[in-house]
């Protein structure tokens, strides 16, 4: 059976819904590549669109692929270099000879920036974006200052979020080597002298029986010590810094 789609009333460009939810979801790098941007160009110059840059760290997205180990126990029928068993080395660097610029990757795939055009609407739109009314209203209640969040190093308080486990096991190990190097170190002298009285002649039994006791107390003493305390908590800290807007 054949079916037949009616396109008529459709425009030409169909794929315009696609590229304005692209717009909107890489909105803040497309502002900061414009703003690089206009140093380049003349600021009367809107009589077209510019050319837009997109780290390829930003737009990268998980994807299933193939590990670098793991055995094969299968020959795949249609091949005629192989049989089971053979050893085969995986492809690793890059270094292809095609007329691309910049340097070859380390890891056997190289990924430049995402380059594309905007028109010279979109350019428009984006560029006085900030200079619309309602926007300028706010940034005049605000004094002109929008604030962003910055790490600003570690504090004692916060959610069990913005626990540093590096720095919190850190402090941890600080504090317990602090509390046991006294005993530790009364410990390894006591071992010493029950080990010199067990080798000496003649037996002394009652000097040995209190060593071992204190040794014992001793040890006890340093396993008492908790692992990790609540003063040892340490939390990634945030603070808010103004940054400047558009005026």
């Amino acid at each position: 059976m054949a079916y037949f789609i009616d396109r008529r009333l459709n425009g030409k460009n169909k794929s315009a819904v696609n590229r304005q939810r692209f717009l909107r979801r890489y909105k803040s790098q497309i502002k900061q590549s414009i703003s690089e941007a206009i140093n380049k160009r003349s600021v009367t110059d809107v009589s077209s669109g510019e050319s837009v840059s997109i780290p390829i760290d930003d737009i990268n997205e998980p994807i299933f692929h193939q590990g670098r180990g793991g055995n094969r126990h299968r020959v795949h029928p249609g091949n005629d270099h192989f049989v089971q068993n053979d050893r085969v080395e995986r492809p690793q660097g890059g270094g292809g000879g095609g007329s691309g610029q910049g340097n070859a990757s380390q890891d056997g795939e190289g990924q430049d920036e995402f380059v594309f055009q905007i028109s010279k609407d979109e350019y428009l739109d984006l560029l006085f974006e900030d200079l619309a009314l309602p926007n300028l209203r706010r940034n005049q209640h605000r004094q002109l200052n929008e604030y962003k969040t910055h790490r600003a190093g570690f504090t004692s308080n916060g959610v069990p979020a913005n626990i540093s486990v590096v720095r919190s096991l850190q402090n941890s190990l600080a504090r317990r080597t602090a509390m046991t190097a006294g005993k530790r170190r009364m410990l390894h002298e006591l071992e010493e002298t029950l080990l010199e009285i067990e080798n000496s002649e003649p037996a002394q039994l009652l000097e040995e029986e209190r060593l071992r006791k204190e040794i014992a107390e001793l040890r006890a003493r340093i396993e008492r010590v908790p692992f990790i305390d609540t003063f040892d908590l340490r939390y990634k800290n945030f603070e808010k810094r103004p940054e400047p807007s558009s005026q």
